[in-house]
C-alpha cells in the first residue's frame, strides 16, 4: 500500500477551508447529530451507580468536554496524534454492559470504572502501533462489508428515534411519525431543489423545523433549564481518586482492543468517503487519538472514548468533507460542556426529529459499504458468503440483543456490537477463503505444472 504525497494530502477535500459562517453551521449539525450519544453513557453509567441527578449533570459535562477535546485532535492532528480527518469522538457504548455491572460491584463504584477506564487507556497506548498494521487486511471486500453493516446496525437507532424513543408514552404515535417524516422531507427537498451551500446545512435545516414544530406540539420538554447553572467547569477526580481493581481493568482493557477494531472500519469508512488513503501511519494516530481520549477521560471524571459511526452519514449527506468542521464541533462541544444551560437545550431535542435525520444519514453509509463492494470480486461465490455471514451475525445483536446472552460476560464487548461481530467475521472470513485460500491455489497450480 503506498502512502500519500504530501501534494496529494494537501489537494485532499479533508484540508477544505469553508467559508466562517457555513463551518459553524455544518459543524453545529455534527453536534446535534452525536449529542444524544454522547449523554446516553453518563445517563446509564451514573443511574447505575446511584448518583444524583446533580452529579448525573456533571458526568455529562465532563463527557461533552473530553469529547469536544478528543474531537479536535483527532481532527486538527496533534504531533504523532490525530488521524486528521472529519471525526467526531464521543463515549463508547461497547464499555457500557461492563461498566453497569462494575457499578454495582462492592468495592468498585464509579472510581473503579474511571481506575479501569485510565488502565486500559494507558493499554491501548502500548498496543495503538501494533493494531494500526492491520490495515493491509481491510480490502475493498472486508471495507464495504464492514462499513455495510455499520450502516445497517444504526438503522434500528434511528427507527426508535422515528416512533418517539424508549421514553415515548405511545411508541409509533402519529405526531412522532409525522415530525420524522416533516425533516425527513424537507432534507430531501433541500437536496432536490437547492444547491451549494443550502444543500450542506441541510440536515440542520431539516432538524430546526422539526423541532419548532416539535415545541408548538408541546413535544419539547424545558424542565429542569431553569435550575441548571449558566457557567459550570469540570475539575479532574471529581468523585474522589481512582481505583484500579483487577478485573475491572481486564474488562475495560477488551473493549480498548473491540473499539479499535471498530474504529478502524470507521476510518477507512471516512478515508473511502473523503478521498484519503488511510495508511498505517494514518491508522497509527488514529487509534492513538482513541487510547489517549480514554486514558485523559478516566481523570475527567468520564468513560473510553471512541469515533462516532453516525457522523459518517452526515459527512456523505452533506458532500461536506472538510476536517475543520469536525474542530468546530469539537469546540462546539467544549463551549457546551461550560454551559449547562446551552446544552440542556441541545438536550432537548425530540427523538423524532433526530429520527426523521437519522434514516437519510444512516441509509447513506449503507449505500457507501455497497458502493465500495463494488470494487471486489462480489461475483465470486465465497466472497458472496463473507459478505453474507458478516452482515447476518452483525445484525444478530441488533435484531435480538439477548440472543448471545449465555455465553461468557467477558465476551459481551464483542456479542453485543454488531460492528465488532460483522468486522471480526469479515477479517477471519477473508483470511479464510482469500488470504489462505490464494496459497492453497498456488501451490495446487505449482504441483500441477
Amino acid at each position: 500500500m503506498t502512502t500519500p504525497t504530501e501534494r496529494e494530502i494537501a489537494l485532499s477535500p479533508a484540508d477544505q477551508r469553508l467559508p466562517l459562517m457555513q463551518l459553524l453551521l455544518v459543524g453545529f449539525q455534527h453536534v446535534l447529530l452525536m449529542y444524544g450519544g454522547a449523554v446516553a453513557v453518563p445517563l446509564i453509567v451514573g443511574q447505575a451507580a446511584g448518583l444524583s441527578r446533580e452529579e448525573i449533570a456533571f458526568l455529562i459535562n465532563a463527557d461533552l468536554l473530553v469529547a469536544g477535546i478528543a474531537t479536535v485532535v483527532q481532527s486538527l492532528g496533534i504531533g504523532p496524534v490525530g488521524i486528521r480527518m472529519p471525526v467526531m469522538m464521543g463515549a463508547s457504548f461497547a464499555a457500557v454492559g461492563s461498566m453497569v455491572v462494575m457499578a454495582g460491584m462492592p468495592g468498585v463504584g464509579i472510581q473503579g470504572i474511571f481506575g479501569a477506564t485510565i488502565a486500559a487507556g494507558f493499554f491501548g497506548l502500548l498496543i495503538a502501533p501494533f493494531m494500526s498494521r492491520v490495515v493491509r487486511f481491510f480490502p475493498p471486500l472486508v471495507t464495504g462489508t464492514v462499513i455495510t453493516a455499520i450502516g445497517l446496525t444504526l438503522f434500528p437507532v434511528a427507527v426508535n428515534w422515528a416512533g418517539g424513543g424508549n421514553q415515548a408514552s405511545s411508541f409509533g404515535a402519529l405526531e412522532y411519525l409525522a415530525i420524522a417524516s416533516l425533516v425527513l422531507g424537507v432534507i430531501l427537498l433541500v437536496n432536490r431543489f437547492l444547491k451549494g451551500f443550502w444543500v450542506n446545512v441541510s440536515v440542520l435545516v431539516g432538524m430546526a423545523l422539526g423541532y419548532l414544530l416539535a415545541g408548538a406540539c408541546g413535544m419539547v420538554d424545558l424542565e429542569g433549564l431553569d435550575s441548571a447553572p449558566w457557567f459550570q467547569v469540570v475539575t479532574p477526580m471529581h468523585f474522589g481518586m481512582p481505583k484500579f481493581e483487577l478485573a475491572s481493568v481486564l474488562s475495560m482493557c477488551l473493549v480498548v482492543v473491540i473499539i479499535f477494531v471498530e474504529s478502524t472500519g470507521m476510518f477507512l469508512a471516512l478515508g473511502k468517503v473523503t478521498g484519503r488513503e488511510v495508511c498505517p501511519t494514518a491508522l497509527r494516530r488514529g487509534l492513538l487519538c482513541d487510547a489517549g481520549a480514554s486514558f485523559l477521560a478516566g481523570f475527567f471524571n468520564t468513560f473510553t472514548h471512541s469515533s462516532f459511526a453516525q457522523n459518517i452519514g452526515l459527512v456523505q449527506m452533506t458532500g461536506v468533507r472538510s476536517r475543520y468542521v469536525t474542530v468546530a464541533a469539537g469546540a462546539f462541544l467544549i463551549v457546551l460542556s461550560l454551559l449547562p444551560k446551552a446544552a440542556f437545550l441541545v438536550a432537548s431535542i425530540p427523538p423524532a426529529v433526530l429520527g426523521g435525520a437519522g434514516i437519510a444519514m444512516f441509509g447513506m453509509v449503507t449505500a457507501t459499504g455497497i458502493k465500495i463492494l463494488h470494487e471486489a470480486d462480489i461475483t465470486d461465490r465465497r466472497n458472496q458468503l463473507l459478505v453474507a455471514v458478516s452482515i447476518g451475525l452483525g445484525m444478530a445483536p441488533v435484531v435480538r440483543p439477548e440472543f448471545f446472552a449465555q455465553l461468557p460476560h467477558w465476551m459481551e464487548p464483542i456479542t453485543h456490537s454488531g460492528i465488532a461481530m460483522a468486522t471480526l467475521s469479515a477479517l477471519s472470513l477473508n483470511l479464510l477463503f482469500n488470504v489462505l485460500g490464494e496459497k492453497d491455489r498456488a501451490r495446487h497450480c505449482t504441483a500441477a505444472h
